[in-house]
């Protein structure tokens, strides 16, 4: 009881403000990070699938890079160790650049898959009906693949939404360093981790609800 006694809704409504704030700047930054590490997903996934010379054992490489180190060496390596090398980026191109190339690299190896299961005979099929490798790839490959590294995908998704959080470590102000920013002051942590608590697992759960539908609409047909 004495612990509900001191925890306060008042104060977290006093902190609106600045949260909703934090707030804007973790959804901005996802959802760049989510539509950057889709398409670069999509297209390296592709190239890995079709072995195409040296693209695809360049995303070999990155893929084998960004999946075998941390993400927060990552962020430190952009925003603290290019500029050494006499390049600076702010911390908002640092913050989306970070989630969007790891996100991007597990989104390869999830397309990646989800090509390489789309049967062979489907694609000899296009071939046979006068498709180059490209179009076969666009109308045959790229719609079953697709569907079927769509769950892969969406797990990424959500881990990138989920990784923003670590862009505390930058100063960049999204929702978890703005709420660690309040609660260093305040000395409020626990009011600070309910807020970040119910907002992530709130927004993963719509995240959730909407790829549920979206799977039923793109689920592939059962055979008869």
């Amino acid at each position: 009881m004495h612990l509900l006694a001191a925890f306060s809704w008042s104060f977290i409504w006093q902190h609106h403000g600045e949260l909703l704030a934090g707030l804007r700047r973790t959804l901005e930054v996802s959802g760049i990070a989510i539509g950057g590490s889709f398409c670069i997903g999509l297209l390296l996934g592709g190239a890995r699938a079709h072995r195409l010379p040296v693209v695809s054992q360049l995303a070999a490489v990155y893929v084998d890079l960004i999946r075998n180190t941390p993400i927060l060496a990552q962020i430190f390596l952009l925003f603290y160790g290019l500029p050494q090398f006499g390049i600076r980026l702010t911390p908002f191109t640092t913050a989306w650049l970070s989630v969007m190339v790891w996100g991007g690299a597990f989104n390869t190896e999830n397309f990646r898959a989800g090509f390489e299961a789309v049967p062979h005979q489907f694609r000899e099929a296009g071939l046979a009906l006068g498709f180059n490798r490209l179009r076969t790839f666009v109308n045959v490959t790229l719609p079953i693949g697709g569907r079927i590294a769509i769950p892969a995908s969406i797990n990424t998704f959500v881990a990138v939404l989920k990784n923003t959080a670590l862009l505390t470590a930058i100063g960049y102000p999204e929702l978890t360093s703005t709420a660690r920013s309040i609660a260093a002051v305040t000395f409020r942590d626990a009011e600070m981790t309910v807020v970040l608590a119910i907002t992530y697992l709130v927004i993963v759960w719509l995240i959730s609800i909407g790829i549920r539908r979206l799977e039923g609409r793109l689920a592939l047909p059962k055979a008869a």
